[in-house]
């Protein structure tokens, strides 16, 4: 991501806050040393690429502070990734998307989270209008007066893509993209940062259609196929067709379970013969 390498297994903090945000599977956020621990493990196995949101919260949990927490002071290698847009009030409702004039704010609270004088990457979070020339020149300001690192786009169409780049350098684009969640739009996005030389940064890559929900229990017999020919679970197989899409494509699996954090870093050397993904881009 620009001048930053990540490995390209990384770790999705979301589910870290719980109560709406992820957490265990009945929304209720993960004890607070079990998250630390957790955090802590990721980096130790070869994690440097983390993704997170001061919109990350509950009312007993933050997935920054965890972050801060579990990880400061910070590896020199870590790149901490975050977004911004979306906003919620202290009660946890979402609000209006924020104004152009409103970005630093959620920038500052961020680095305040966080504990750092800048942000590696930032991530504007597309509401779906038109155009987000006005708010990412926001941010290009804000990477100007060196509180950004490097800018990044998300839940984009390649126009928003094209918008934000007339504007400023674009290290990566973050969008829902999965086996069961590939459309003309998702698949051009992926091409088109492969073309550019722009890391594409899905999310929902296990879970898909459930999106936030856990992942699902039933899988398509072609993956379950692959998993069983290879020795792996069905997720370590979609994380592995996630990552053969291209060089430039990265992962963040987010989850609260020891036990998944471990399969999901294996799942990066997982070796997929032509035959299993021909098999896999089959499935509807």
């Amino acid at each position: 991501m620009g001048d930053l390498e990540v490995n390209r297994l990384g770790f999705g903090s979301m589910r870290l806050a719980g109560n709406g945000m992820g957490g265990n599977s009945d929304g209720a956020p993960i004890d607070r040393e079990r998250a630390v621990r957790l955090l802590r493990s990721a980096v130790e196995r070869g994690v440097n690429h983390i993704d997170t949101a001061a919109f990350y919260f509950s009312p007993l949990r933050s997935a920054n502070e965890l972050i801060n927490r579990a990880l400061s002071p910070y590896p020199e290698d870590l790149v901490i990734v975050t977004k911004v847009g979306p906003g919620r009030d202290a009660s946890g409702e979402w609000q209006d998307w924020a104004r152009p004039d409103q970005l630093r704010g959620q920038v500052e609270e961020n680095l305040r989270q966080l504990g750092r004088d800048h942000l590696d990457v930032v991530n504007f979070r597309s509401n779906g209008s038109e155009s987000i020339a006005e708010h990412f020149g926001a941010l290009a300001e804000l990477r100007d007066a060196g509180l950004i690192r490097h800018l990044g786009v998300s839940a984009i169409r390649p126009e928003h893509l094209a918008q934000a780049q007339a504007i400023a350098p674009v290290v990566c684009v973050q969008n829902a993209y999965s086996l069961d969640r590939r459309n003309t739009v998702a698949n051009d996005m992926v091409e088109i940062c492969r073309e550019q030389g722009i890391a594409f940064v899905p999310f929902f890559a296990i879970s898909g259609q459930q999106r936030e929900a856990s992942a699902p229990d039933t899988h398509d017999e072609a993956v379950l196929d692959v998993a069983r020919a290879h020795g792996a679970t069905p997720a370590q197989i979609l994380l592995a067709w996630t990552l053969h899409r291209g060089p430039h494509v990265l992962a963040i699996p987010g989850t609260s379970d020891p036990a998944h954090l471990a399969e999901n870093i294996a799942a990066g050397a997982l070796k997929l013969a032509q035959a299993d993904l021909d098999r896999l881009d089959a499935v509807q």
